[in-house]
């Protein structure tokens, strides 16, 4: 399938973007060389979209569910407040241990606290408000990720929720595979629940945004 957004414009995009820097440039480079989808860290336009947030919006708690090795986690720690706090959720224990590590050796360490297990039981735990989430984890579950943190948002807090494209997958429909079918399925529940507006926006491989309805009274 074609590119979706034209390399150039990605590099365009990249090259007017606030370079990432100190440890957080560091572990980006880590992932690049050792990890077999360095795809699935934060890119740069997406990493500072997710600061610009937690600024924006004043952020002390935020909810990311999907970890990796940690570059959109220390991207937002940076950001927050003395005493805010990324709770950041990831599955697979082998990836917990390397974001850990990373955590350790960062002076936002006191900011994050990981949990590993399953996101949607960890979810349902979880008190909450959050100010900002930020889900990028297995897809075929996006649904449930969205049921989980929605009524655990604060007013004017706001969900992030990245691959929306697929590479282009949730656009054509011979695609049929779990996870595609799950982002899409998301993305219709969300365009189609009367609590939220939403946007989706063309950056990386698509980040749909959604955030509480203004009252009517």
């Amino acid at each position: 399938m074609a590119e979706l957004i034209a390399s150039d414009a990605e590099g365009f995009a990249e090259a007017h973007t606030t370079a990432l820097t100190g440890e957080t440039a560091g572990i980006a480079a880590w992932t690049a060389a050792n990890t077999p989808t360095p795809e699935m860290m934060s890119g740069l336009v997406e990493a500072r979209l997710l600061e610009m947030l937690v600024v924006a919006t004043g952020a002390r708690h935020v909810l990311e569910v999907g970890t990796f090795t940690g570059v959109g986690t220390l991207t937002m720690a940076a950001a927050l407040p003395a005493g805010g706090r990324v709770t950041t959720l990831e599955r697979d224990e082998a990836m917990g241990a390397v974001a850990r590590r990373h955590f350790g050796e960062s002076p936002y360490a006191e900011r994050i606290e990981l949990i590993v297990g399953d996101a949607v039981q960890t979810i349902a735990g979880l008190k909450g408000p959050f100010d900002v989430v930020y889900i990028d984890a297995a897809k075929v579950q996006y649904p449930d990720y969205y049921e989980g943190v929605l009524p655990k948002l604060a007013p004017r807090g706001v969900i992030v929720a990245d691959n929306l494209f697929r590479a282009g997958a949730t656009l054509d429909p011979a695609h049929t595979d779990a996870h595609t079918e799950g982002v899409r399925r998301f993305a219709r529940r969300v365009q189609d629940d009367p609590r939220v507006h939403n946007a989706l926006l063309t950056v990386g491989d698509g980040l749909l945004m959604a955030w509480p309805a203004p009252d009517p009274g």
